[in-house]
């Protein structure tokens, strides 16, 4: 029986969303360190002990042993022992703390200790902001959350584990668990908010906009109609485009198309593969009807697109 798909890890995977340390941070008190906007998504771990965070505008939260955090966008925080503590920049505690041991950052000092795991993830802006703009500015994941079912809490004992022997292989399975834990977290704070509160996230755990979302996802290259559509999640045409509306934000076809368009462009930037080819594998029958809906898309016809996104990458060097 084949897997049904899964709009979360193909958006997440059609990203290519990919989590790096910033820095394993063992703090005495009292300190604080200032962590500068990044590129893409920002996340924390308190592994063990406890510790302030601050952002401009908001009240500091406190953050105690199991906590993560994730900030979806590039915004500047504060990580403290106490609410006032003066900070420096993480650059710099880098420099002046930086142990033997590769990523650990030591600050100094007789009061307890905490140890919080830093970590960035990089994502194609053009295919994740959707997803990630409709997530908090800061996502505070406490420890025993309702929403958890043991992953997050599995995966976080797992990083302990590793970052605390350093076994054989331990940056690759810690890179990988810092992965793992960000699709964790997301799902885990779905899962725990009111069953009111309307968006692509939450069109996943209705049953009906999670089945069409699914199958859009798992045969994007189908002709579909909202007509064939809703007779394979047995609703109307009405009530389909209606939930899928509300809960999406866009009509089904509409946010076919777009998911259509994401995976044509990673294509392009990806492969060699002909332009017709890719437009037919998303559902063009033609190579001109494909280029014509990629360029309403991206604002560039599909050669042109492909030319500039590798002169891109070739200038950032990735």
């Amino acid at each position: 029986m084949d897997t049904p798909a899964d709009p979360l890890a193909d958006v997440l995977q059609l990203a290519r969303v990919s989590g790096a340390v910033l820095a394993q941070l063992v703090a005495h008190e009292p300190w604080g360190v200032e962590v500068d906007p990044q590129p893409g998504a920002t996340f924390h771990a308190v592994l063990a002990g406890s510790c302030w965070l601050r952002t401009v505008g908001a009240t500091p939260r406190r953050l105690m042993p199991g906590d993560v955090v994730l900030l979806p966008t590039n915004l500047s925080h504060v990580l403290s022992s106490d609410p006032t503590t003066a900070a420096m920049p993480l650059t710099q505690a880098a420099k002046i703390g930086l142990r033997a041991d590769e990523g650990v950052v030591e600050l100094p000092g007789d009061g307890a200790v905490t140890r919080v795991l830093c970590a960035s993830y990089d994502y194609d802006h053009e295919v994740a902001q959707p997803l990630m703009s409709l997530l908090p500015r800061v996502l505070h994941l406490a420890a025993g959350d309702p929403g958890d079912d043991g992953a997050v809490a599995t995966a976080l004992a797992l990083l302990r584990y590793e970052l605390n022997g350093v076994p054989p292989g331990s940056r690759a399975v810690v890179a990988r668990l810092v992965d793992v834990l960000l699709v964790h977290v997301v799902r885990a704070w779905l899962r725990a908010r009111p069953a009111g509160e309307g968006s692509w996230l939450r069109a996943l755990h209705d049953p009906v906009t999670a089945r069409a979302l699914s199958l859009l996802h798992e045969v994007p290259q189908r002709a579909w109609t909202v007509k064939d559509l809703a007779a394979e999640v047995h609703v109307s045409r009405a009530t389909l485009t209606r939930r899928f509306t509300e809960l999406v934000g866009e009509p089904p076809l509409t946010y076919l198309t777009r998911w259509r368009m994401d995976i044509a462009a990673q294509r392009l930037r990806e492969t060699d593969d002909p332009v017709a080819a890719i437009g037919a594998a998303v559902g063009y029958a033609s190579e001109h009807a494909f280029s014509r809906a990629f360029s309403r898309a991206r604002g560039a016809p599909p050669r042109r697109y492909r030319i500039c996104a590798r002169a891109a990458a070739a200038a950032s060097g990735s």
